[in-house]
């Protein structure tokens, strides 16, 4: 769309994205009801660099502790719980910090550690020969050696959830593939097979511009702000009978 719009660069397009994930393992933060900003900008090629996706991180950043302070000012029952200033590590770093926990333990203590967290290079294979996590050969590029020696243009999001007291993600988001990085992750994750897909195809032709995008979870955000347990206190989902029981006897009432 960038490329159809002739979108400028330095400037982008957002979108107020509503889908269903019906094969979503629910849990108190999935639901299969999924509502999220997502949004594309247009970079120039020398911004395709780790300074120019910290520089965005930080402005994503100044405007949820920013809407945390006004929330925190409306309802005096909720506290301040994020730093001024998120944390970036990248995802090897974070692995040998920690370098006998799960990925996920990995997350828990860092956030813990630091309230809010940027995890760079997500998707690449680390020095232990498994990904942070999974991540889409054809969306971020977490191929690209960056200026502090490591693999990654991408990363989350991540925040100390005080409710869950827990890691919680709250943004996905990258500088995204350009001609070089699609093929070789595509290569590396043996789906070259999608090089004659639409965008792909389109991408190899030198038809779109570089970019840079993300996607921002709003139920998430408002589960996080209003200090919730359960993502079905703020959205309207379908939830297992069970987990409707369950909560109703922890005083937690879904929509």
């Amino acid at each position: 769309m960038l490329a159809d719009l002739k979108i400028e660069t330095d400037r982008g397009i957002y979108t107020d994205m509503n889908a269903i994930r019906p094969d979503e393992e629910l849990s108190n933060i999935h639901s299969i009801y999924v509502d999220q900003w997502d949004w594309e900008k247009v970079i120039h090629p020398e911004n395709r660099n780790l300074a120019y996706l910290k520089n965005t991180v930080e402005k994503i950043y100044s405007v949820i502790r920013g809407l945390e302070f006004i929330v925190f000012e409306n309802y005096p029952g909720i506290r301040e719980t994020l730093p001024e200033k998120i944390t970036f590590i990248h995802s090897e770093k974070l692995l040998q910090e920690y370098p006998g926990l799960s990925p996920g333990e990995r997350e828990h203590k860092i956030a813990e550690k630091y309230g809010a967290v940027f995890i760079i290079g997500i998707g690449n294979e680390l020095s232990d020969g498994n990904p942070h996590d999974g991540r889409a050969p054809d969306y971020d590029d977490w191929i690209t050696m960056n200026e502090e020696g490591y693999h990654g243009l991408n990363g989350d999001i991540i925040v100390w959830n005080p409710i869950l007291k827990s890691a919680y993600e709250l943004s996905s988001m990258g500088i995204r593939v350009n001609r070089e990085s699609l093929i070789e992750q595509l290569k590396r994750k043996k789906n070259e097979e999608r090089k004659d897909l639409y965008f792909h195809r389109r991408l190899l032709n030198d038809e779109l511009p570089l970019s840079v995008g993300g996607g921002i979870g709003q139920s998430r955000l408002c589960m996080f702000f209003l200090r919730k347990a359960h993502i079905g206190e703020v959205q309207a989902s379908v939830w297992p009978e069970e987990m409707i029981r369950e909560c109703l006897v922890n005083d937690i009432h879904l929509l």
